[in-house]
């Protein structure tokens, strides 16, 4: 909880943790291709916007 008495988005952490997974993985295709890099990224970015979509909401 937060002071103001609102939880986390974890929507937000699951995006951000989706898109430093990419980012980890695009730095061992860095060497090969920067498009392969830019797509790991980019996955990441999409995977960590579809578990957030999935993820239940909170809200009451």
């Amino acid at each position: 909880m937060t002071k103001n008495g609102k939880g986390f988005d974890r929507g937000a952490w699951v995006v951000g943790g989706g898109t430093m997974i990419g980012l980890g993985v695009g730095f061992f295709f860095i060497t090969t291709s920067i498009f392969a890099f830019i797509a790991s990224l980019l996955i990441g970015i999409g995977a960590g916007l579809l578990v957030a979509a999935l993820l239940p909401s909170s809200r009451a």
